[in-house]
């Protein structure tokens, strides 16, 4: 089976640094160096959809633009590119979700994926008003994936759970395809949720170990099910001709690292909730030596960055086995970004797919697309997002 790639939207903002934000730490200032205006969203989608990736990620929180409404209007400017648009689902009701991304199958012509995002910070949380415990929320979206599940399946869906209820619901229009769930969390609870609801569970760059023993442990609990999943892993990545070119722009990204910022984001981070935001501050401690945690795998990202903060550094052969090594762990999809987003595609499209490929481990998914579509005749916004 080809491995399916992703690659990342940055509705917070691109730079040729480091863009910091997520699990409650605020952009920083090199956000606004390449606004997420919609021209230029869709300039790396159009990129990335040529290239051979998938779909692309888009975040969710208070810090950057809201992921349904940017993906809807970035979707008018592709043609094939899927959207993983990460949701809340105690923010919205289950019937109006199920509704809207039945509409956004329709009107994509079934290009929609969801990451579903419990939620790890609670004061983020709150200021959306929801005062549920971390606990409380994986219950809640345990009860959320039921009703929306039930409801994709044309059923007419009553529920009294602990945190949500319905009655008499149905959808009047049923999403073709149904979408895929993906789902991610390293809490004994979220691995729970992820066995009983999720197509493709997501894990945070950490070493092929752990990453080996996470895999284990939810492919066990869905067994218990009766069900299997598709597993995937989200990374940065910096891929070059040479070694040394790669580790150079990775010291490049680390000397830009303001130590008041790496400070001042890992204070905020140590605060956090989340199991997985936990493992990725122990990979560096907040320190900037011993930052290659496994051959080619750096941590640098996660002193200036919530969530995952880890990236495959080196050739692109060096990266290619990277890869290969996760696929044997059990991984057949990759969600990766890098800095800037539109650069870093071209990197990673360009030097590390074609190896996969000779290697037999990728093949394009939209075959003839490059000779029909040639990227040369793609009209591209300068960096601010105009044409």
């Amino acid at each position: 089976m080809s491995l399916t790639f992703h690659w990342f939207l940055p509705t917070n903002g691109d730079s040729r640094h480091v863009v910091g934000g997520g699990h409650g730490t605020p952009v920083t200032t090199t956000g606004g160096d390449r606004p997420p205006t919609v021209a230029y969203l869709s300039q790396i989608a159009r990129v990335a959809e040529e290239l051979g990736f998938v779909g692309a990620l888009t975040p969710t929180g208070a810090w950057c633009e809201d992921a349904w409404l940017t993906t809807a209007m970035v979707s008018q400017n592709t043609e094939r590119l899927k959207f993983l648009v990460a949701f809340r689902p105690g923010f919205v009701s289950p019937t109006l979700a199920a509704q809207m991304a039945s509409t956004f199958q329709r009107q994509t012509g079934g290009r929609l994926l969801l990451n579903v995002v419990t939620g790890g910070e609670s004061h983020e949380q709150k200021a959306y008003g929801d005062f549920l415990d971390k606990d409380a929320r994986y219950r809640r979206t345990g009860e959320f994936l039921e009703i929306v599940r039930g409801l994709w399946q044309g059923k007419t869906v009553d529920l009294a759970g602990e945190h949500l209820r319905v009655e008499e619901a149905k959808l009047a229009r049923l999403p073709e395809p149904v979408p895929k769930v993906y789902f991610g969390g390293s809490s004994p609870i979220a691995g729970e949720v992820a066995a009983k609801h999720v197509d493709v569970y997501l894990t945070w760059g950490e070493p092929p170990a752990a990453v080996a023993e996470k895999i284990a442990r939810i492919r066990g609990l869905a067994a218990k099910e009766g069900r299997t999943l598709r597993f995937g892993i989200r990374l940065h990545v910096i891929t070059r001709d040479t070694p040394e070119q790669a580790w150079a722009e990775a010291n490049r990204l680390l000397e830009g690292f303001d130590p008041e910022t790496v400070r001042s984001v890992q204070a905020g981070l140590a605060r956090s909730e989340s199991e997985g935001q936990q493992r990725m501050l122990a990979l560096h401690r907040g320190g900037r030596d011993r930052l290659e945690i496994h051959p080619n795998l750096w941590a640098g990202i996660g002193l200036v960055r919530g969530g995952a903060g880890t990236a495959l550094v080196g050739s692109h052969d060096e990266v290619a086995e990277r890869i290969k090594e996760y696929h044997a762990l059990g991984i057949d999809e990759f969600v990766l970004s890098g800095y800037p987003h539109l650069e870093e595609a071209y990197w990673f499209g360009e030097g590390v797919l074609p190896r996969l490929q000779a290697r037999g481990l990728w093949s394009h998914p939209f075959p003839g697309v490059m000779a029909a579509r040639p990227v040369a005749q793609i009209p591209f916004a300068d960096a601010g997002g105009r044409r």
